[in-house]
């Protein structure tokens, strides 16, 4: 009949190896194990009383389920069900104890934090400290240098019993805390030379953590990175996040209409987030030379920037009326975001072709718009043809003796012909819509079959007109000009 020495020897046996069993078994160092070893320190004077298999070979480092069953029979213990765990350790660790076999005897030089003799069974899963020294390396877990990873970590995708939680929870190390880090550090601390002149393949201590997909989530110009390629495909690592972010450059004010002069000293660092198709968002046809140079969307590469065409600031309510001049001027930077049929929505070859510029109705206000110079009319009508057609089908067309009488566009005004010399003086241009110079020289000019009307008004200087431009004076007093 065993003794209660002994029954309590075989009890905390067993709640000892529940307790490991049910532990959190991710492999996150620090993590106390629920089992209370300091209760049970009198029943344990050495660890392989329960973890055998840590120095012995072929053995489990658990204790077997009969073990357990011997007290908890249901009649002097509650009955329970202990199940050893088998398989790998949900861990990325290399460590394995026959490598350390050299310690296999002094667990708490691994397992226990304190000094102090008596804490020995203060137990814990690994002290990471302890590690740290004995293996040389200083500071603290996360702040250590990144290619120490390797030493003590599989890659990721060797660890194949992380689950995706366990992956999210990976500590983050301090150098990918420093500023700059995620716009252009970590690809220089990725990239290590390869085996062939020239080419790069990806750092040990990346494929800790990373995997390919997870950095095709920025990068579209990922098949045309070795480091990334490198990279085995591993889904977990998504649960790591990252995401694109704005560079502090692409922040400064007009960086909409200075970035093209950036691209152009070379659109490699474009292509990390930028497709092709991204830029033809504003850019028409091809685009220019960086654009064509960017790789189009598809299989294996990240989505891109989704761009949004907005028109520049300069373009405000006002720019629609008095955008010639610019265009003008810079034709090669509206071919930016505009084409030929654009401008054709309002500039219009053929006067009977539909356009959009002038709202609904507007031909029944027209001659006050034209007589007000909201607009020159001229930068898109020929008024010598386009606007004497329109007034012919009308019926406004010039009287006799070039509008002096009869029904005609002045109708409005009986007495139009004697005081059309302002109107003439404020807008000869209006008048040549209709009128040819012979129907002014019938009254105006001073020979042949002109009455002899002086056009001039007050103040008129003769000289300095005739000085300026001697052929104007000559259409009404020919070769004899006074």
């Amino acid at each position: 009949m065993p003794t209660m020495k002994t029954v309590s020897r075989i009890v905390a046996i067993t709640t000892l190896t529940v307790a490991l069993s049910a532990a959190p078994t991710d492999g996150l160092h620090g993590q106390t194990a629920t089992f209370e070893h300091a209760r049970h320190a009198g029943f344990f004077p050495e660890c392989t009383t329960c973890h055998g298999g840590i120095s012995q070979e072929g053995q489990s480092i658990w204790p077997s389920p009969n073990t357990c069953a011997a007290c908890h029979d249901g009649t002097n213990r509650q009955a329970i069900t202990f199940e050893p765990r088998e398989g790998p350790r949900p861990t990325n660790l290399k460590f394995t104890h026959p490598v350390h076999s050299f310690v296999l005897e002094q667990c708490r030089l691994c397992h226990v934090e304190s000094e102090e003799v008596g804490d020995r069974m203060q137990v814990q899963r690994a002290v990471i400290s302890r590690c740290l020294a004995c293996h040389g390396l200083e500071g603290e877990h996360p702040s250590l240098e990144d290619n120490s990873c390797t030493l003590c970590h599989l890659p990721l995708s060797e660890a194949t019993q992380l689950s995706p939680e366990s992956v999210a929870g990976f500590p983050r190390p301090t150098s990918h805390e420093e500023q700059g880090f995620t716009q252009g550090g970590h690809g220089a601390l990725a990239a290590v030379p390869g085996e062939e002149p020239g080419a790069f393949t990806i750092a040990a201590s990346c494929a800790t953590c990373h995997a390919r997909n997870q950095c095709i989530t920025c990068h579209v110009n990922a098949p045309e990175l070795g480091p990334i390629q490198a990279l085995e495909e591993d889904n977990r690592a998504l649960s790591l996040g990252g995401a694109p972010q704005m560079p502090e450059s692409h922040s400064l004010v007009n960086w909409d209409q200075r970035h093209s002069a950036e691209a152009s000293k070379s659109s490699v660092s474009c292509a990390t987030c930028h497709t092709k198709e991204s830029c033809l968002t504003c850019h028409t046809g091809n685009g220019p030379q960086p654009v064509r140079a960017l790789p189009s969307g598809g299989p294996g590469r990240g989505a891109g920037v989704q761009l949004t065409r907005t028109p520049p600031a300069s373009h405000t309510w006002e720019f629609r009326d008095r955008h010639g001049s610019d265009a003008a001027t810079r034709p090669v930077s509206c071919e930016t975001c505009h084409v030929r049929e654009t401008c054709l929505t309002c500039h219009r070859p053929d006067a009977s072709a539909a356009g959009d510029y002038h709202p609904a109705g507007f031909l029944t206000r027209h001659p006050s718009s034209a007589w007000s110079r909201e607009a020159d009319c001229s930068d898109c009508h020929n008024p010598a043809q386009f606007c004497q057609d329109c007034h012919k089908q009308a019926g406004l067309v010039a009287g006799k003796f070039g509008g002096s009488g009869g029904r005609g566009y002045h109708d409005g005004f009986q007495a139009f012909l004697v005081g059309h010399g302002q109107a003439a003086r404020q807008s000869l241009e209006s008048c040549a819509s209709c009128h040819v110079e012979r129907d002014c020289t019938r009254c105006h000019a001073a020979r042949g079959i002109g009455y002899g009307f002086n056009p001039h008004g007050p103040g008129f200087n003769a000289d300095r007109l005739k000085k300026k431009n001697p052929t104007l004076c000559i259409a009404c007093h020919g070769r004899t000009i006074p």
